[in-house]
């Protein structure tokens, strides 16, 4: 391993030349399904840790471990990509790889030290390029969550640590932590490195957020313990874009997702974005994806989206990101499946985003769509989609949704083996729906020591079936959405306002149409279910492509067209035309 390329000192170091051939971007990332994982709390690549069984593994664990390195390495994702594969994801998000520092319990490494080296406890530059190399033989890629706008605790404020944001204040800076103050600053685990961030006029020393809320205070103020750098500094925002160029020539990755978002300025992260955009067409890969995390209500985000198109480089290529995380999307699929949101304000949520926000349409329907996820802020009870639920067929309909609808779907860890984490602890509430996939000494429902890669469980193998018809199905991944009326009698049809329906929509592309329904009730509903009557005329026949000897025919209703659905349980039905003339 060249000394070039691993643990540098000084931005000067760098080198953005690419190690080699560079894998080319896909040419839609809508054709993308997403693994999203926490790499501490994924796999250690020990290979003789023995399988889950809800039967004969002991419960018990120490709640004190959730908040604590649990050993998870890049060699076990690498381990496990048959796995992450057979489930129908395509690309892998990969948590902050950055070197973290060794006396934080920032085992979800958003807590940099060095920008510049990949954390020992995770592995090396050669595992990450390993894991690149290897995924992109199986067609498969890997995008990397960064963090733009700050740092770890790697110093402090004058006498006391806890500073707060005070009407735009800026305070004094303290000293930098070092393991010996009269040795100075020590490579590799004092301060902050590269070399040029050792230097307190780049950070906006003004405290930690106490608003969050609050403009200017959330772009300007230090995230908790984490220190806000001045992004608004070129020399500052430079470093970065010089940071960030060299991940993707030193590894070949092959997209962002920006952490926190909503806490850089506009101008800073539209120049990011130029920047990288430039540097990665130049190198060949012309569709590199960059994602913001956006943790807010939907007021926030349409504002994003109106605003999002403002900066273009001299090429009219938008400098906006390409995507943003729907947090929003997500409180409402979860409200709307376990009924106590009416699912009308699904529906109304597109059509608002529709009407109000049509030039940018496009750009919502790149947006990453998920359920499960490794934060969950505003929460009073911190949980996963199962958690207090008994109802596991419910996370096949919600990630069955997201699979089927608008967007880029995105499935968090252990969804998919019916992890259901949650609790509440003032301290380290997220550690509950970060357990590990390993087993270690956190592992899920309670358990220590068992592995939960489990092929044949129910959920992972329906999820897996969905997956695979709508890597199939262009119309699932393209098309425009419509939800559908239902009846219950044939005569009164509306959309549905209550928990117990048949939520229905179609996929539509061209002369394709997909109608995807999905029962909420718990028990079992037979329900009329409007289709479209030029692409689905009286006597089509429709096939359930998930139970393919199910069909069913289109039939005049009044004055439309309709079909009669019987669903089960909580089941999902994906039907399509087999006989177009």
């Amino acid at each position: 391993m060249s000394p070039k390329y691993d643990g540098l000192k000084s931005l000067k170091n760098l080198i953005l030349k690419p190690i080699g051939r560079v894998f080319p971007s896909p040419h839609d990332w809508r054709d993308q399904i997403i693994y999203h994982l926490l790499i501490d709390r994924f796999d250690n690549s020990e290979a003789n840790i023995p399988p889950y069984d809800p039967k004969t593994t002991p419960l018990g664990r120490d709640d004190f471990e959730g908040d604590k390195w649990q050993g998870g390495k890049i060699k076990g994702i690498i381990h496990r990509l048959d796995y992450i594969k057979g489930l129908g994801c395509t690309t892998i998000r990969l948590s902050p790889i950055f070197k973290n520092r060794k006396d934080m319990n920032t085992y979800h490494g958003y807590g940099i030290q060095n920008f510049l080296e990949v954390d020992p406890r995770f592995g090396t530059l050669k595992d990450l390029r390993t894991l690149v190399r290897k995924a992109h033989k199986m067609n498969m890629y890997v995008i990397l969550e960064i963090v733009l706008n700050y740092t770890g605790d790697n110093w402090a404020y004058p006498e006391i640590d806890s500073w707060y944001y005070y009407s735009g204040e800026r305070y004094p800076f303290g000293y930098w932590r070092v393991v010996d103050p009269f040795a100075g600053i020590q490579w590799p685990d004092d301060a902050v490195w590269p070399l040029e961030f050792q230097n307190p006029e780049w950070y906006n020393r003004k405290g930690q957020i106490c608003n969050w809320n609050s403009l200017p205070e959330f772009k300007e103020g230090d995230f908790v313990s984490m220190k806000k750098l001045n992004t608004s500094n070129c020399r500052v925002l430079n470093s970065l874009i010089q940071v960030y160029k060299y991940w993707i020539a030193s590894s070949d990755i092959d997209g962002y997702v920006v952490d926190a978002a909503k806490h850089i300025e506009e101008p800073s992260a539209a120049i990011f974005i130029c920047a990288i955009k430039e540097y990665t067409y130049k190198i060949g890969k012309t569709n590199f994806f960059i994602c913001g995390e956006i943790n807010d209500r939907d007021e926030y985000m349409e504002t994003y989206v109106r605003n999002v198109n403002r900066y273009y480089d001299k090429n009219k290529q938008s400098s906006s990101f390409d995507s943003l995380i729907d947090y929003p999307l997500a409180a409402l699929i979860e409200g709307t499946i376990k009924g106590y949101i009416n699912p009308a304000e699904l529906r109304k949520r597109y059509e608002r985003f529709n009407e109000n926000y049509c030039s940018h349409i496009e750009k919502i329907n790149h947006f990453i769509t998920f359920v499960d996820n490794h934060d969950r802020e505003g929460q009073p009870v911190r949980g996963r989609f199962l958690y207090n639920n008994i109802f596991y067929r419910q996370i096949i309909l919600a990630i069955g949704y997201i699979l089927t609808s608008v967007g880029i779907p995105c499935i968090y860890y252990g969804s998919e083996q019916g992890f259901n984490g949650g609790g509440k602890d003032e301290r380290y509430p997220d550690k509950y729906i970060r357990e590990c996939m390993f087993g270690g000494n956190w592992g899920a429902f309670n358990t220590t020591g068992h592995h939960f890669f489990n092929p044949e469980s129910p959920i992972y193998k329906k999820i897996s079936q969905i997956a695979k018809i709508r890597q199939q199905e262009p119309t699932l991944r393209y098309g425009r959405q419509y939800f559908r009326e239902i009846s219950g009698n044939g005569i009164d049809f509306g959309y549905p306002i209550d928990d117990r329906c048949t939520l229905a929509y179609s996929r539509i592309l061209d002369d394709t149409e997909i109608l995807v329904a999905l029962n909420l009730d718990s028990k079992a509903r037979s329900d009329w279910v409007t289709v479209d009557r030029n692409l689905s005329p009286k006597g089509r026949k429709l096939e359930n492509m998930l139970r393919p000897a199910e069909r069913f025919i289109v039939e005049i209703v009044g004055e439309r067209n309709a079909i009669r659905m019987h669903l089960d349980q909580h089941e999902i039905a994906l039907l399509k035309s087999i006989n177009k003339e």
